[in-house]
C-alpha cells in the first residue's frame, strides 16, 4: 500500500508533563484508524501533530507530495456572518455542486433540515457542528482527520456518517484518522485501532471489539497490568461476546480465543437480583404515564402516552433531535405538567437526574473533591461489597491526586463522573441519564457502565450512543410522531422505522437514515452451485485448521520470549520476527475467511 502520511520520533511535552516520547507511525492508502485512550493522554495532540496544527518539540511528520488533508476539530472556525450554503460550498456555482451526487448525499445526510440562507450565528451549537462536518465532507481529500465527529449527531446521523466514510474511498484508497468515544461507530468504521497511553501509541488490528479482545490478551500475557483494569476489560469483552446484537464476524479461532478468556466471567448484571432489590426499595408503583400529552405554545410534542414504569426497569428512550425526549423526561421528573392525561408517582420514589449541564456542581466549584466526599456517608454497599466514596471515585477513573483538586478545576469528563457519583451517593431509586457519554473516554465509559451494572433501581437513559444504550439497558422505546413506541427489535428496529418514515415523506429520495450498505459484494449465496458451495466450505475448513495451528505457534513463541534471556536482544529479535510473520499470515487468512463466509451468506 502506498504511503500517505508518517511520523518519526515525535516528542511533545508541556510544562507539567511529557505527552509523547519518540513516537513513530505511518498511515497508508486504505487505512481506517480509530484512536482511543484516556482523556488527557494525547489523542487530540497526536491528531494535531499529524495534521500540522501542532508542532512537535522534536521529530518530524512526513507527507506524500501533494497530499490533501482535511481536519474536523472539536471547535469550528466558521464565519458567524456567513450563510449555511456559503460555509459548505463557498463560491462554487450551484449547477456544479447540485450536479455532484457526492455533495448531494452529504447535504441530505447532514443539513437537509437547515435553511440554506440562514447565517451561522443563528444556529445552535449542534447545527454549527453539522455544517462544519458537511463543509469538510463536501471536499475531496486524500486523508481525513476527525476529532469527535459524532458529537451533536443523533443515531441516524451517526449511521449515515459511518456508511459515508465506509464508501467514500475505494477499499485500498484514502486514509482516515478518527478520535471518538462512540464505540459502535469505531466498530463500524475503523479497521485499525491506535491506543494512546503512557507517552506511546500502540496499534491493534480491527475496531473496538477486536481491540478489547487483543487488549485483554495482551494484559493476560504480560501479567503486568493492574488487576482492577484487567478485570474490567474482561467484563467488557464478555458483554461484546454475549450480549450485543451482531458484532463484526470473526474467524472461529478468534471467537474461541475470546470465549476462553471470558469463561469465568459472569454476565454483566444479575437482572433477577437487581429487580428484587428494586422492588424492595420502590414497592410496586414507580411512575405511571396515563394518556399523557405535553406541548408548548399550542404545539403538541407528545400525544396520549401511556407507560407504566416498573421497579428495576432499565430502559432507553430513542428519538431524533427535537422528537420530544427532553419533554418526556420533564414529565417523568415532574418538572413539566401534562397538558392532558395523568402522571402518577409512587410514594417511595426518589428520582435523580444526571443531565447534560451538571449545574449542581457550579454551586460547589470552590470545594475540594475530598471535602465534598467527606459530606457523604462513610461507606456504601454496592453489589454486596462495601466501598468508601473515594474508592467509588477511583472506580470511575479518578486518580488520588484529583481528590485535592477543586471541583471547578476539573475537566468536563471529570465533572461528569463526579456528578454521576454524587447522584448515586444520594441513593435515588429512579435514575435518569440524559446524554451521559459527553466528554467521557472509552475506558471511563466502561467504568461507568460497570458501576451501573450493580445499581439496584429503575434506570432511564436518553442517549445517541448506540453502544451505551445496548450495554446498560434491557429494552428500548422510541418517540416517533409524538407517540411512544416499544422496540422489541431494539436500535435496529428504530432505524428501520425511521428509514421507512423518511422514505414515505420523500418517496423519490433515498433516506439518509437507511441501513448502511454492506458494500459491493453481491449475495453470492443465491448463485453458488452445489459444487461451488462444497469447494468454498472445504477451503474455509482448511483456513480454520491453519489459523488454529498459527495461533498455537504464536502462543508457543510468546512463551519462549517470556522464558528467553532478556539480555539476548538478537535472540529476542528472531523470536519477534517469527511472531510478526505468523501474524501477517493470520491477517491474510482472516481476510480470505471473511470473503468466503460472505459468499456462503
Amino acid at each position: 500500500m502506498a504511503h500517505l502520511l508518517g511520523a518519526e520520533s515525535l516528542h511533545l511535552e508541556y510544562p507539567t508533563r511529557v505527552v509523547f516520547d519518540s513516537v513513530t507511525l505511518g498511515i497508508n492508502e486504505g487505512d481506517r484508524i480509530g484512536i482511543v485512550g484516556r482523556n488527557g493522554d494525547g489523542k487530540t495532540s497526536l491528531l494535531g501533530m499529524l495534521a500540522g496544527t501542532i508542532e512537535p518539540d522534536s521529530g518530524q511528520v512526513t507527507r506524500r507530495n501533494g497530499l490533501r488533508m482535511g481536519v474536523l476539530d472539536q471547535w469550528d472556525t466558521l464565519d458567524p456572518e456567513a450563510t449555511v450554503g456559503f460555509s459548505i460550498v463557498g463560491n462554487t456555482p450551484e449547477h456544479e455542486w447540485a450536479g455532484d451526487p457526492k455533495i448531494r448525499d452529504v447535504l441530505a445526510g447532514l443539513v437537509s433540515d437547515l435553511d440554506w440562507d440562514a447565517s451561522i450565528k443563528e444556529l445552535s451549537g449542534g447545527e454549527r457542528r453539522r455544517v462544519d462536518l458537511a463543509r469538510l465532507l463536501a471536499t475531496d481529500w486524500d486523508v481525513i482527520a476527525l476529532d469527535e465527529p459524532t458529537n451533536h449527531l443523533d443515531m441516524e446521523g451517526i449511521g449515515w456518517l459511518a456508511a459515508h466514510l465506509k464508501s467514500r474511498w475505494a477499499p485500498d484508497a484514502g486514509g482516515l484518522l478518527l478520535v471518538t468515544h462512540d464505540r459502535w461507530f469505531l466498530d463500524e468504521v475503523a479497521t485499525t485501532t491506535w491506543e494512546v497511553h503512557d507517552q506511546i501509541v500502540e496499534p491493534f488490528e480491527g475496531g473496538y471489539a477486536a481491540y478489547v479482545l487483543q487488549r485483554v490478551e495482551r494484559d493476560r500475557i504480560a501479567a503486568a497490568t493492574e488487576q482492577k483494569r484487567q478485570n474490567l476489560m474482561r467484563k467488557e469483552l464478555a458483554w461484546l461476546r454475549r450480549g450485543a446484537p451482531a458484532r463484526t464476524s470473526k474467524p472461529r479461532f478468534r471467537i474461541d480465543a475470546a470465549n476462553q478468556l471470558i469463561e469465568d466471567v459472569p454476565p454483566p448484571r444479575d437482572s433477577l437480583e437487581l429487580s428484587r432489590l428494586a422492588v424492595a426499595r420502590l414497592g410496586k408503583d414507580v411512575i405511571d404515564l396515563l394518556d399523557a400529552s405535553a406541548g408548548f405554545n399550542d404545539h403538541e410534542v407528545l400525544h396520549k402516552i401511556t407507560w407504566r414504569i416498573a421497579p428495576g426497569e432499565r430502559t432507553a428512550i430513542l428519538g431524533a433531535n427535537g422528537a420530544g425526549k427532553s419533554t418526556l423526561l420533564g414529565l417523568i421528573s415532574g418538572q413539566l405538567k401534562p397538558t392532558s392525561g395523568l402522571v402518577k408517582r409512587g410514594k417511595t420514589v426518589q428520582l435523580a437526574m444526571v443531565d447534560q449541564q451538571f449545574r449542581e456542581l457550579d454551586e460547589i466549584a470552590d470545594l475540594r473533591v475530598r471535602d465534598l466526599l467527606a459530606r457523604t456517608r462513610a461507606s456504601f454497599n454496592i453489589g454486596g461489597k462495601e466501598f468508601t466514596p473515594a474508592q467509588l471515585l477511583e472506580r470511575l477513573g479518578f486518580a488520588k491526586e484529583h481528590l485535592a483538586a477543586r471541583v471547578g478545576e476539573l475537566s468536563g469528563g471529570q465533572k461528569r463522573r463526579l456528578h454521576l457519583l454524587m447522584v448515586l451517593l444520594s441513593e435515588p431509586n429512579v435514575l435518569v441519564l440524559d446524554e451521559p457519554t459527553n466528554d467521557v473516554d472509552t475506558d471511563m465509559l466502561a467504568a461507568m457502565e460497570d458501576l451501573l451494572d450493580s445499581w439496584p433501581g429503575t434506570l432511564i437513559v436518553v442517549s445517541h450512543d448506540r453502544y451505551l444504550v445496548e450495554r446498560v439497558t434491557d429494552q428500548q422505546y422510541a418517540i416517533i410522531d409524538g407517540r411512544l413506541r416499544h422496540l422489541p427489535g431494539g436500535v435496529d428496529e428504530y432505524l428501520r422505522l425511521r428509514a421507512e418514515q423518511a422514505n414515505a415523506d420523500n418517496p423519490s429520495e433515498p433516506s439518509s437514515g437507511s441501513k448502511p450498505s454492506s458494500g459491493s459484494i453481491e449475495d453470492d449465496s443465491q448463485t453458488l452451485s452445489g459444487a461451488e458451495r462444497h469447494a468454498v466450505e472445504k477451503e474455509l475448513s482448511a483456513i480454520e485448521r491453519r489459523l488454529e495451528k498459527l495461533t498455537m505457534r504464536i502462543d508457543r513463541v510468546h512463551q519462549e520470549m517470556t522464558d528467553h534471556d532478556q539480555s539476548d536482544y538478537e535472540g529476542l529479535q528472531k523470536l519477534s520476527e517469527i511472531t510478526s510473520d505468523a501474524g501477517h499470515e493470520v491477517e491474510q487468512l482472516e481476510d480470505r475467511w471473511l470473503e468466503l463466509s460472505e459468499q456462503l451468506g
